[in-house]
């Protein structure tokens, strides 16, 4: 008999990778901007060349304050470098400077929010801060791999949560409230195709039911939402077919491939004895004192949930457009711009979460990139409001924006005739011709009793009306133009 997915309780950890939005390098002076020429920002103390000596970087402290801040967590007065030891060949050191029993940031947690109108608090056990390695080159290469320290000594915080989340819907909502809440905080740019956000997701399953954990695995560098759901789908579906079967789970690191939806071991999983870690011998402890801890505070803007409260309140938002207005805080900057200019803050958030969002997901683009300003959509967006243009004119607008043909709605609605024709004399004059050519339709309208089949067959008019208005009537003139003259 095909088993099912209730018959094991399957239970998920995170760990996330955060690259910090500072200038430069976590204990050197190299640079951390994405896309130089490989190993031109890799410097002698990022090489650990002797005679070099780590100082640590004030800001990439003060980002990791305001992480824990922002997730209610206890701060670490004193934290402490370990050296994490192990063989790679872009790990230039032979170890990596990171926080084992000392982390900046300990214990919080996150609230998210579900499909099913349900919220869920996620514990974050602790947050790190520790350096990036380089970055291994294979595609350039025939037969070889090439070695790209520009990354090396980048500064990380690594989150670990609590394995509290249960489902892949729960990971990924906890990873994209992650997401909002480090970009909106500034912390880091959040831009996952450039690897500033990289997510292990920790899955095992357990007899529903059982106290006892399973054996859990590791599926490393995840750099997308999709793929997160993909790869936590795949390995639940594994370790079933594998208990199931009678085996036995191993406890180890694996890779998935979104493209093929494959995963493979990468190696056993080490515990922490198998580094060796051990104080690094160049770094004292660090201390923060209220001082550093107040000032960082001072710093925080909205944070998401805040954010998403006051859109309810001050724009009389539901619950749905203002969770997806508020998530990331430029969708909420572009929003706001917008509703400046159009006032109809519904209607603005229907044209940002609709049509907006939708040609940034079609053609790959950010909200920094997109060719309209949050300005253009309002002015668009009052001109709808105040029926200036219909929404199917509003569209050709948009169109005419977004490729740049003029800086401003009204521009364009001029140029393109796009005005909708509002003068009530005008329309009943196109509503008596269009009737008078239509007598069958008018005759069934009116010997119709039922008021709702009366409703549905207005909408054969208005197409020969709209046709008759070359498209610029107003529907909803025309719809009470029509009701009355036809006695409805």
């Amino acid at each position: 008999m095909r088993r099912t997915v209730m018959q094991w309780d399957i239970v998920i950890g995170l760990e996330i990778h955060v690259q910090l939005a500072t200038k430069t390098k976590i204990f050197s002076g190299s640079s951390t901007a994405f896309g130089a020429e490989p190993n031109t920002q890799a410097s002698a103390v990022d090489l650990a060349m002797p005679g070099t000596l780590p100082v640590p970087n004030e800001q990439a402290f003060r980002y990791a304050v305001m992480f824990g801040l922002a997730v209610n967590a206890e701060i670490g007065r004193r934290s402490v470098f370990d050296r994490k030891n192990y063989f790679y060949p872009d790990l230039p050191k032979g170890y990596q400077t990171t926080q084992l029993d000392h982390p900046i940031v300990g214990p919080g947690f996150v609230d998210i929010d579900l499909e099913d109108g349900s919220s869920k608090r996620v514990r974050i056990h602790h947050a790190h801060l520790e350096e990036d390695a380089g970055k291994s080159l294979h595609e350039d290469f025939d037969g070889m791999t090439g070695i790209d320290l520009n990354r090396a000594g980048t500064p990380l915080i690594e989150i670990v949560t609590e394995p509290d989340m249960n489902s892949a819907e729960e990971a990924v909502a906890f990873a994209k409230k992650l997401h909002s809440l480090v970009s909106s905080i500034g912390i880091c740019d959040g831009d996952m195709s450039q690897g500033s956000l990289r997510f292990d997701v920790n899955i095992s399953l357990k007899p529903k039911g059982s106290d006892e954990l399973g054996t859990r695995t590791e599926t490393k560098n995840l750099n997308s939402f999709r793929f997160m759901e993909q790869a936590i789908a795949h390995e639940v579906e594994r370790q079933m077919d594998i208990l199931e079967d009678g085996g036995r789970i191993i406890q180890e690191t694996r890779l998935y491939n979104g493209e093929r939806d494959e995963s493979r071991s990468m190696r056993s999983k080490e515990e922490a004895n198998d580094y060796r870690y051990f104080p690094c011998p160049d770094l004292l402890p660090v201390v923060i004192d209220d001082a550093f801890i107040e000032s960082a505070r001072d710093l925080l803007p909205e944070l998401p949930d805040e954010r998403k409260a006051r859109f309810k309140e001050q724009y009389g938002l539901n619950d749905y457009d203002a969770r997806l207005l508020s998530d990331d805080a430029r969708i909420a900057a572009f929003f706001e711009e917008a509703v400046s200019q159009g006032k109809d803050a519904k209607l603005a958030a229907n044209w940002v979460l609709g049509e907006f969002s939708a040609r940034l997901n079609a053609e790959d683009k950010t909200v920094v990139q997109a060719p309209i300003t949050g300005s253009q959509l309002g002015q668009l967006v009052a001109r709808i409001a105040d029926n200036t243009v219909s929404s199917s004119g509003a569209k050709k607008v948009f169109e005419a924006l977004w490729n740049g043909d003029a800086d401003n709605a009204d521009a364009i609605i001029e140029a393109q005739g796009l005005k909708q024709v509002s003068d009530t004399g005008a329309l009943e004059q196109m509503v008596d011709e269009v009737l008078a050519g239509m007598p069958d339709q008018v005759a069934q309208y009116q010997e119709e009793a039922d008021p709702k089949k009366q409703k549905k067959m207005l909408g054969g008019f208005m197409g020969p009306l709209m046709k008759a208005s070359k498209g610029q009537g107003n529907p909803k003139l025309f719809n009470e133009i029509l009701v009355r003259k036809l006695g409805g």
